[in-house]
């Protein structure tokens, strides 16, 4: 199976939808799925909003490892995110997987701007906002 790398500075967005549950291989027996470095496989429900549109698709990232700090509404960063086709038993699809899901961190605002002076109640030195 061929991994085709994803150029993850051409998405917009990606936000947890569903936050990190064990992957299952077997949903009777409860069998987790294991890498080959045998680390329990996680996966994600990231919504990817494309840059520029207001389209926006829902995918599952699989990751090796329990993702930390990782809930429901957080804007989050794919590391090494990859996607590859499947085919089994007549079906088929797109999986991806990442190296690792991170917390985005927010970028602040500049302390004298105006975004800083509405956040801080509207009024900067000096006079009105």
């Amino acid at each position: 199976m061929q991994s085709i790398p994803v150029d993850v500075t051409r998405l917009g967005t990606l936000l947890c939808v569903v936050g990190p549950e064990p992957k299952l291989v077997n949903r009777e027996t409860g069998e987790l799925k294991i890498d080959k470095d045998g680390e329990t496989v996680w996966t994600v429900g990231v919504s990817v909003r494309q840059q520029n549109t207001r389209r926006a698709s829902v995918i599952e990232i699989a990751v090796s490892g329990e993702p930390v700090g990782i809930v429901e509404g957080l804007r989050i960063v794919a590391v090494g995110l990859v996607a590859f086709t499947w085919e089994q038993g007549g079906r088929h699809g797109t999986s991806f997987r990442a190296d690792s899901i991170a917390p985005a961190v927010a970028a602040e605002p500049a302390a004298g701007g105006p975004l800083a002076s509405a956040l801080r109640g509207g009024k900067d030195k000096g006079g009105d906002a």
